[in-house]
């Protein structure tokens, strides 16, 4: 619940539009590491902007704790303009699992 209220409360107030025609794969890796190394960085609670490195944990290498990891979640979700289901969003914990999480993705933009 408290991940729904969070997504609600950072979502934008217009509604995504679905593109029926094109369908591309997603984002290259280079540029996904790029854009969620941007969200990390412009996050407050990340006292070291250095410490965030493809292979960072959010937990251990970040000092996230699970608030601040599902905040985290809501934002790469906004990033790329997708919603990440419950239960895999409890299963990205690093840099690594959200940029192999977004390249999944074909609807990433």
């Amino acid at each position: 619940m408290l991940r729904n209220v969070s997504r609600l409360a950072l979502r934008s107030n217009f509604a995504r539009q679905a593109s029926m025609g094109q369908r591309f794969y997603s984002v290259a890796r280079p540029d996904a590491e790029k854009r969620i190394a941007a969200v990390l960085e412009s996050f407050d609670k990340i006292s070291n902007p250095a410490a965030i490195t493809p292979t960072a944990s959010f937990a251990k290498d970040l000092n996230l704790d699970s608030l601040d990891t599902v905040e985290v979640v809501v934002a790469i979700e906004e990033e790329f303009g997708i919603e990440i289901p419950d239960k895999e969003a409890d299963e990205i914990k690093s840099v690594n699992q959200a940029v192999e999480y977004i390249l999944a993705q074909p609807d990433a933009k």
